[in-house]
């Protein structure tokens, strides 16, 4: 019986990715009404994004009024269902389709540093975030940590969809990190997530992101220091009507490359909160950034008994 029902699901799972594959031949727009149709959904059943993302929003925002932040709450939850939807269509149209879907580049001369310097970007999950990878990739040598999804199969399609600009993927440990080193030495791109949370307490830092702990990564910091690479902001806002996306990059806050641990943390989740408070119902709230606390307290996530 188990076996049927573990078979079953892996067909089942073969099938799901199956049809999401084909829709990237489908309209952005079309995408987008489907993602939005799904998000209204994940907003009348009970799910583990939808507990997530209440969760955040009610720290990240208290004195939000409780009418508004629903509001942001469903509006999120129809930008996630557009993520889903859309990445078939960033991942699997050709190039040229996908850098077509790019309406105005905000920013660019942030791009521009010193010759032979190498280049940080920090790009949160916010709007369409694969494509400012696609983007980047034009503009020279990018290389970037990965790491596979469970699925090893998938996770292969991932990898070469992310590569097929001439984008360098390497794996999320120390070859990958002295890799990066390198590039980076050489004059060099790399693109971080910076709001995700480390594993390990181990090179980072607990620091306040709206006004609550959380555990930091330090890896952007000691990128900065040991080869002199400039840090920016990078995000690609999702436009309304399926008129595709603006991607915008600014310039990073002070701090990220100082010598205190605890200052470039902090630092750091200040340049993701610039970049949420400009489209907050564009960011993954449904990740859990706050799982991890100092000693004494709890998830915010547990559920109590």
């Amino acid at each position: 019986m188990l076996r049927f029902c573990v078979q079953s699901t892996v067909m089942l799972e073969r099938i799901l990715f199956k049809l999401w594959y084909s829709l990237h031949r489908l309209p952005l727009t079309w995408l987008h009404a489907l993602g939005r149709m799904l998000g209204r959904l994940y907003t009348l059943i009970p799910n583990r994004e939808l507990r997530i993302t209440e969760i955040n929003l009610g720290l990240c925002y208290p004195g939000m009024d409780e009418v508004e932040r629903h509001q942001l709450r469903n509006q999120t939850m129809q930008q996630i269902g557009c993520t889903l939807m859309e990445m078939s269509a960033i991942w699997f149209r050709p190039l040229d389709d996908v850098l077509a879907m790019i309406n105005t580049i905000h920013g660019e001369e942030h791009l521009i540093r010193d010759e032979g310097q190498g280049l940080i970007i920090l790009a949160p999950h916010i709007g369409c975030w694969e494509i400012v990878g696609v983007e980047l990739q034009r503009r020279g040598r990018l290389t970037n940590l990965y790491r596979p999804p469970r699925k090893e199969s998938f996770g292969d399609l991932v990898k070469q969809a992310r590569e097929r600009g001439g984008a360098e993927l390497v794996p999320t440990d120390n070859r990958g990190v002295k890799r990066i080193l390198q590039v980076l030495k050489t004059g060099g791109m790399t693109g971080i997530l910076p709001d995700q949370q480390p594993k390990s307490e181990r090179g980072a830092a607990f620091a306040p992101f709206f006004g609550h702990p959380a555990l930091t990564m330090l890896l952007t910091n000691k990128l900065a220091r040991k080869t002199g690479a400039k840090v920016i902001l990078a995000c690609a806002e999702r436009l309304s009507g399926g008129r595709g996306y603006d991607i915008h990059y600014l310039p990073a806050p002070e701090g990220i490359a100082d010598a205190d641990p605890l200052r470039a943390a902090r630092a750091l989740n200040q340049s993701v909160e610039t970049l949420i408070n400009m489209f907050p119902t564009q960011y993954q709230w449904s990740y859990k950034r706050f799982a991890k606390q100092p000693d004494g307290i709890p998830s915010p996530y547990k559920i109590q008994p």
